[in-house]
């Protein structure tokens, strides 16, 4: 009887929010995506505070179950487990299917059942994936009361369950109706169920962590989140077949792209000669047309204008079979860099078990301004504590568990050497650590801070663990790889770290030049809000089954399944969320009370605008009065004079231009090493850059081993000067 009540309540809500319509908000410059996916949201006040309840609940009590059932169940056990939980919820699955009158993925689900029930063991295996090759079918009930078109209802969030719509209420109450584990009644058997529950819901804690740690407003990612992901799988677009998609063409089948302009070439000539340090000098008798590869990103088009007729460059390092798409796409393949071995273990991420090389990475804190927040870090020391140790700077704001940064740990652990992982300076975490006053973007300015930053981390380590740490290399990615060489500038005039090599990849040449083109990735959407949330959710379904298909996946003959305009939507996506993460830390947006107006300025707001609102003194200036102080060609007596930095670039990276590249190796010369592929940082995982990369650190090993007096002038350094 009270099912029955609580049924009918459920329905009567649902009906009674159909109205609630979900429109884009055309006066964004920027896409307001939990706006798009969520409507207006009425109880944000109270959406808040259940949902900050529910992670002070999670931390306190539901994460230390999941530890201990993580420390006494292997990883193995747990899948099995789950791959159970979920063979038993195939009634959910059906149902859903046949309500929406889709009788192919009833079939689907029902031949999965028996064959998993029946050859693997009860729906602990599933041999109908890998022995037959038949995908699962994600269905649940909310789905099918869509497909009734039954509006969602607002937005909310309620205890432990977390978000939530009036259409998901009962779409849960209806899945519990339908789940058989729902039935179980002796003490035994929901000793049992209890269990189940624990091991379904553990799959969680990484996401939780992830979205708690990473965003400096956890609320509203994980409002984003809900929304596209119900919106994804309403439409079944889940679903989609990506086999096809990454598979490279064959040579016959590519299509040169066509140019209206007058090409620029880069000339190459006609010997393979090998470099001391093993960079592949290349030069073939075939020309490479280099607006054809920038045509796919966002370099301005005009551009094209300033090129001579007898503009040359070489390449020092070629991708074989690499099958470029365009460069905003070719960058994704960034995602492909994972180090083997970072996460192995039998045991599961949380628990206390775990030895993967990720897990021993210790995580610390220090102290750089008085009153402010401390400055979290990692680190790894080598058995050998005065082994020479690894600085990582990682891209624009990625945190100190960016997975570059891990890869690139282990790496150089491999190597030989300890390691350090920073955060990015543009990045809310470490705006909180600074003096109030302090907005990160200026190299100049940044690069001291990073500095001062990273002095107090090494002498913490020092003096916790008694050594004397070795030589220091310094490496950067992006944004990180240009502060890397603003501090290889300071330090080569006013030495406070001791020794240190630099290691840069794809620094931004001319920073406004590149915040112009992350600005232009996501101002060109499409202001129709069902056009967009489809293109969006279309968009997502492919990287959750890319997600999926990860291990299937061979990396050395790959192309990603998403065109040009896809590519820079889920690129200008994630470069805007670090922007807005920042920009709401400055404002302290925090203490805003809901309802406020911080995201319709944050969606208003591109890096150009950052620039102008808070790195301009003169609010008559513009961005391009920044251009030289903000760019490598401010440092270029260091390049010049300097010998212990390299640089790794690409020709078709979409935040340069060949001017730019050109007058980068005229400073630079032979420590300036152009790959002939892979945009911006999209080559990491080939094994050519990988191997050159090994020999440069192996390059910068030595055994000489230093005392504090050796660390000098670290009292002319101070944030507060700035």
């Amino acid at each position: 009887m009270v099912k029955k009540i609580v049924i009918i309540f459920g329905i009567f809500l649902c009906l009674f929010f159909q109205n609630f319509a979900v429109l884009a908000d055309d006066e964004s410059i920027y896409p307001d995506y939990s706006y798009i996916f969520n409507g207006e949201d009425k109880w944000e006040d109270f959406n808040r505070k259940i949902f900050d309840f529910n992670l002070k609940l999670n931390k306190y009590a539901i994460r230390p179950i999941h530890i201990l059932w993580s420390s006494i169940m292997p990883e193995f056990g747990m899948d099995r487990i789950q791959s159970m939980t979920n063979n038993i919820e195939y009634p959910i699955r059906l149902v859903s299917s046949l309500l929406q009158r889709d009788f192919e993925a009833s079939k689907t689900e029902t031949i999965r059942f028996f064959t998993n029930t029946i050859i693997g063991l009860g729906g602990m295996f599933d041999p109908a994936k890998s022995l037959f090759d038949i995908e699962p079918v994600k269905e649940d009930m909310e789905q099918a009361l869509a497909s009734y078109n039954l509006n969602s209802g607002p937005y909310m969030v309620l205890p432990i369950i977390s978000s939530i719509t009036f259409r998901g209420i009962l779409g849960k109450i209806l899945d519990m109706a339908l789940n058989p584990g729902s039935y179980i009644a002796t003490p035994v058997l929901a000793f049992v169920k209890a269990g189940l529950t624990i091991n379904k819901t553990s799959y969680y804690q990484s996401l939780i962590k992830m979205v708690e740690s990473n965003y400096a407003d956890p609320y509203e990612i994980a409002k984003k989140a809900y929304g596209i992901e119900r919106y994804m799988k309403v439409l079944n677009l889940d679903r989609v077949d990506i086999s096809s998609l990454i598979v490279p063409p064959k040579s016959s089948e590519i299509i040169a792209p066509k140019t209206v302009k007058k090409a620029p070439v880069v000339e190459v000539k006609k010997n393979i000669e090998k470099a001391d340090d093993n960079v592949a000098k290349k030069e073939v008798s075939s020309v490479i047309v280099m607006p054809g590869l920038l045509k796919g990103g966002t370099n301005i088009d005009d551009m094209l204008e300033n090129y001579g007729e007898d503009f040359r460059l070489e390449t020092d390092m070629t991708l074989p079979n690499y099958h470029p798409q365009s460069p905003v796409v070719d960058s994704m393949r960034t995602a492909l860099f994972q180090s083997q071995g970072i996460d192995k273990s039998i045991w599961n991420e949380l628990s206390i078990w775990n030895r993967s090389f990720s897990n021993k990475i210790k995580t610390s804190s220090v102290n750089v301004v008085q009153g402010r927040e401390d400055y979290n870090f990692r680190y790894l020391l080598q058995k050998d504590k005065s082994a020479p140790v690894v600085i990582i700077y990682p891209s624009i704001g990625e945190g100190i568990n960016s997975s570059h940064s891990v890869s690139l740990a282990k790496l150089f652990f491999d190597e030989g050497y300890s390691v350090v992982i920073l955060g990015s300076h543009f990045q809310w975490e470490f705006v909180r650590s600074m003096p109030e006053f302090y907005r990160p973007g200026l190299p100049s300015v940044d690069a001291e801070a990073v500095r001062i930053v990273t002095l107090k981390v090494l002498d913490y380590i020092q003096d916790k663990n008694e050594c004397v740490l070795g030589d220091k290399t310094i490496i950067g990615t992006s944004f990180g790889a240009l502060i890397a060489l603003f501090v290889a500038d300071k330090e080569f005039n006013n030495n406070t770290l001791g020794r240190t090599n630099y290691i840069s990849i794809c620094p931004p040449i001319e920073l406004i030049y590149a915040m112009k083109q992350v600005d232009k990735l996501s101002q060109d959407w499409e202001h129709s809000s069902d056009v967009f949330k489809h293109k969006v959710a279309e968009v997502a379904g492919k990287v959750l089954k890319l997600y999926d298909s990860r291990e299937d996946i061979c990396i050395d003959d790959f192309i990603l399944p998403f065109n040009e305009e896809e590519g820079k939507l889920i690129t200008g996506f994630i470069m805007h969320q670090k922007l807005s993460d920042l920009v709401f830390t400055i404002e302290k947006a925090s203490k805003i009370q809901p309802g406020s107006d911080i995201y319709k300025m944050i969606n208003n707001m591109g890096y150009q605008e950052y620039t102008k609102r808070y790195l301009l003194a003169d609010k008559n200036d513009t961005c391009d009065d920044l251009s030289y102080e903000t760019s490598l060609h401010y440092i270029a007596d260091f390049l010049e004079s300097a010998n212990n930095y390299k640089i790794y670039h690409s020709l078709n990276d979409y935040l340069t231009n060949a001017n730019q590249l050109k007058k980068l190796k005229q400073y630079s010369k032979d420590k300036l090493v152009l790959i002939d592929n892979g945009s911006h940082l999209g080559f990491l995982y080939r094994k050519e850059f990988i191997l050159n990369l090994k020999n440069t650190i192996s390059l910068h090993k030595n055994q000489k081993k230093y005392n504090k007096d050796d660390f000098v002038n670290k009292a002319s350094l101070s944030i507060n000067n700035q």
